[in-house]
């Protein structure tokens, strides 16, 4: 049984509604802290109010493949994000807005039908800013039959205070690891204390679910998988990324070591970044992870990569 099942059934699941809900009086469910009252209709920097913003939802086979199984990952595209990454490829949601307002019932349906399509999880993307009205459509869809795993699929900027609210909810933890350095966290996705926020939430994340356990067909039951973007000319400290990892988190933490940058919204503009990912500097990535011992990394095989 999936863990939300034992909550819903014990009518945890509901409380843990009405302890979101009231943060949104006065914001504070992600570390900028905007303390705006979005029940009121305030918004801080997610740009979204008391009500979720659904881009899309889908069947997706471009996942990591413990996810993506036979039958595909099962997508929710959220609309708006906590962070502000010029170099976004789906900025077009992320940052411009794409997607429309949906009730709590819209999305418990969005979550059954992906479970009657054969998806083996729901994938929660950029699920920070609302995790209240995730919570909200899950009570729904869990009286309805939901039992498949759920995917909180994030920027890994996030606070230690909500994640708690979501131990025994979440099966599969999938943060982003963006940024080793502060400053060029700052510069690139617009927050402070990224390297700090996101080490401390990776720790509470692995607490809840352990490492990523993956049963007989190959597909992830529980447990944390990390994903990090290797960034042109070491923007992204890789090397600090995957000590960290094997240092404090487990040298059996499961990595996708990304290949896929390329300069996508305002990254043009920064000389640094202005250029795709040479294929040296992603084999550099993987290398390093596995002198820090790691071994179970999905991302091996470089794509599309400059010469």
């Amino acid at each position: 049984m999936v863990a939300y099942q034992e909550l819903y059934r014990s009518g945890e699941l509901e409380e843990r509604v009405a302890r979101a809900r009231a943060i949104l009086k006065d914001c504070q469910l992600c570390p900028r802290r905007c303390r705006v009252d979005r029940l009121s209709g305030e918004t801080g920097m997610c740009r979204v109010a008391s009500g979720a913003v659904v881009s899309s939802h889908g069947p997706h086979f471009g996942e990591e493949a413990p996810l993506v199984g036979l039958h595909g990952s099962g997508t929710i595209f959220f609309t708006y994000c906590n962070l502000r990454c010029m170099f976004c490829q789906n900025y077009s949601i992320s940052q411009l807005g794409e997607g429309r307002v949906a009730t709590k019932g819209e999305m418990a349906k969005m979550m059954l039908d992906l479970q009657e399509r054969g998806c083996h999880n729901i994938n929660l993307v950029t699920p920070t800013h609302v995790v209240p009205q995730i919570l909200e459509a899950l009570v729904v869809a869990a009286g309805l039959g939901l039992s498949i795993p759920v995917v909180y699929n994030c920027g890994g900027y996030e606070s230690v205070e909500t994640l708690e609210l979501l131990d025994g909810i979440v099966d599969i933890y999938m943060p982003d690891m963006k940024y080793s350095d502060e400053r060029n966290a700052r510069r690139f996705s617009g927050v402070k204390d990224y390297p700090a926020v996101n080490h401390a939430a990776v720790k509470e994340m692995h607490r809840q679910v352990g490492d990523l356990q993956i049963d007989e067909r190959g597909v992830a039951r529980r447990g944390l998988l990390i994903r990090h973007l290797v960034l042109p000319n070491g923007m992204a400290g890789t090397e600090g990324v995957v000590r960290f990892i094997a240092e404090e988190i487990s040298r059996d933490t499961y990595l996708n070591v990304m290949a896929q940058y390329y300069p996508a919204r305002r990254a043009f503009k920064i000389p640094a970044l202005s250029r795709p990912l040479r294929r040296e500097e992603f084999l550099e990535a993987v290398n390093l992870a596995r002198e820090h011992g790691l071994e179970r990394l999905d991302g091996v095989r470089p794509r599309s990569l400059a010469i």
